[in-house]
């Protein structure tokens, strides 16, 4: 392979020294028992600690939805940044908060289990695509 190639990336895209990336997330997480607790007061505590544990991991939430049985969070990730290191980091720091706060009667707050799907704006279509067309040169 011989010549130069830029690489020109989309807006949208974080830069760091050695890499360019957009990595994003989508978690689901239930409570215990999928039960109803994620209400009322807990549900704006809950709200509260996840923005504090993500302005710590240094993630950017896109969206939260917080339902009486389950947690969505879409984040935008740093390749640094394992997804399940960022939900033992989320999960961790607000069941111990919540529990301290709370009385949930539940041995632990969440599940040990958890969802996540990576997102883009670019479809498996278009990189298989794009990976086709360097093979021709």
């Amino acid at each position: 392979m011989s010549g130069i190639y830029i690489l020109t990336m989309p807006r949208g895209f974080d830069r760091e020294r050695t890499s360019v990336h957009k990595l994003q997330y989508h978690f689901i997480w239930c409570p215990k028992y999928r039960k109803s607790v994620l209400v009322g007061e807990v549900r704006d505590r809950l709200e509260e600690l996840i923005e504090e544990k993500a302005d710590e991991l240094g993630v950017e939430m896109l969206e939260l939805a917080i339902r009486p049985d389950h947690v969505h969070l879409f984040i935008t990730g740093d390749p640094t940044l394992a997804p399940n290191k960022i939900m033992q980091q989320v999960k961790g720091y607000s069941s111990r908060r919540l529990r301290d706060e709370f009385d949930f009667g539940l041995p632990s707050l969440w599940t040990r289990s958890y969802f996540v799907s990576s997102a883009s704006d670019v479809s498996s279509e278009v990189i298989e695509e794009y990976i086709d067309a360097q093979a021709g040169e």
